[in-house]
């Protein structure tokens, strides 16, 4: 039959997994294209954001906070760095590590980014009313909590 290559099985259809992972990879496509626009990552928008959010902090904390690999918030931090939004300067406490703060700079491209979040979301919720973007965001928010409060109690191995 022509023109059914690309349905889905109805029984995917059925399930909050795939149609999850589905629209996530949908998302970061959105997100990757909109931020690439405004010459940004992802990552430059997290650590920026926990940065304004949190104050000064240690790459390691921003890793934790930001939930990224070390390696990754180094070249991030790199980026906004060279870039001049984020400064980095000895911990007083701890020599063998730096304290990374938003410089006012950082701040404004935070802003800008925050506009480029705002239309990505747009852009992906636009079938939704604003009663049903907030009823998904608390839905998410509480399948998230609930999973990552599940995922601390697991011993390492």
């Amino acid at each position: 039959m022509a023109g059914t290559d690309d349905v889905q099985p109805s029984r995917l259809l059925t399930l909050p997994t795939w149609l999850i992972s589905q629209t996530g990879v949908y998302a970061h496509q959105l997100l990757t294209e909109a931020l690439s626009t405004a010459d940004a990552r992802g990552y430059h928008y997290r650590l920026l954001a926990a940065l304004e959010e949190f104050g000064p902090a240690s790459q390691a904390t921003l890793g934790r906070r930001t939930d990224m690999d070390r390696s990754d918030v180094a070249e991030a931090l790199n980026e906004l760095a060279d870039q001049r939004l984020v400064k980095r300067t000895g911990d007083p406490v701890d020599r063998r590590r730096n304290v990374i703060t938003i410089t006012p700079a950082g701040a404004k491209r935070l802003l800008a980014l925050d506009d480029v979040m705002a239309e990505v979301q747009a852009k992906l919720l636009a079938p939704l009313s604003a009663t049903q973007r907030q009823t998904l965001v608390r839905t998410l928010t509480r399948l998230l909590e609930h999973h990552t409060a599940s995922c601390a109690k697991i011993p390492d191995r």
